[in-house]
């Protein structure tokens, strides 16, 4: 492993790789990293794949194809980075494949897989056994984290710049639509889904993250900190 550490990053949309490399600049400290986001890609129509949880599933079967059924033998990914990290928004567990013109019948994992919430975890453990299958995987590989925010990533970013916001006094990881109370706050600027306001923010992000770790209703925020964190120490004893 070279002294840079480098990571594919596989999510739903950009605005998403914006707070996650805010949040590994945290994690890893004085640590030099490169974020390479392979899904979506890096164009107007995102790629063949497309954008969304769907160009998410199609990335890891796409990928698992290549390491012969199983995204951990994808010599060609593994060989260019350290790490990959798998994004999704926990609120998947409630769409359907037929919704997104994937066929169910070629679907390992079964959605819908929602779970009443509280707890989030009850969901987010269906949903992390779904995207495994769709990566050939019946548990995470050591060199994949996968990160799910739930309901989504809004609701990291509500947390971090919102944190007297009354929605953080209750269920924050239940919230059904984060996104939309980020538009209704009346302190500081509004923050909308786009790639400038995320960019204006990422200091932000940065800073907060210690402190989202620690809230006890942000179970998702401090079990991706602990499975990143353990990631690097596996990669770091094989690199030895």
């Amino acid at each position: 492993m070279s002294d840079t550490l480098r990571i594919a990053f596989v999510a739903e949309g950009p605005t998403d790789k914006i707070v996650i490399e805010a949040v590994l600049k945290s994690i890893l400290a004085d640590r030099s990293f490169i974020l390479k986001q392979l899904q979506p890609e890096d164009s107007l129509a995102f790629g063949p794949l497309g954008a969304g949880w769907s160009g998410v599933y199609r990335w890891c079967k796409q990928s698992s194809k290549r390491g012969q059924g199983c995204l951990s033998r994808d010599a060609l990914l593994f060989a260019i980075y350290d790490l990959l990290i798998l994004h999704i928004d926990a609120d998947v567990a409630g769409m359907r494949y037929q919704d997104n013109s994937i066929d169910p019948a070629l679907s390992d994992g079964k959605l819908p897989c929602e779970q009443p919430c509280p707890p989030a975890s009850s969901t987010t453990h269906k949903l992390r056994k779904v995207v495994l299958s769709w990566c050939g995987e019946k548990r995470p590989p050591e060199r994949v984290v996968i990160c799910m925010p739930s309901k989504s990533t809004e609701a990291w970013v509500l947390a971090a710049l919102y944190p007297s916001d009354v929605a953080m006094s209750g269920e924050i990881e239940c919230l059904s639509d984060p996104e939309a109370r980020l538009a209704q706050q009346k302190k500081r600027v509004r923050i909308r889904k786009c790639q400038s306001d995320y960019w204006e923010q990422v200091k932000s992000f940065t800073d907060e993250w210690p402190r989202l770790t620690r809230h006890k209703k942000l179970g998702q925020a401090r079990r991706f900190h602990e499975d990143f964190t353990r990631a690097m120490n596996n990669i770091e004893e094989i690199g030895g």
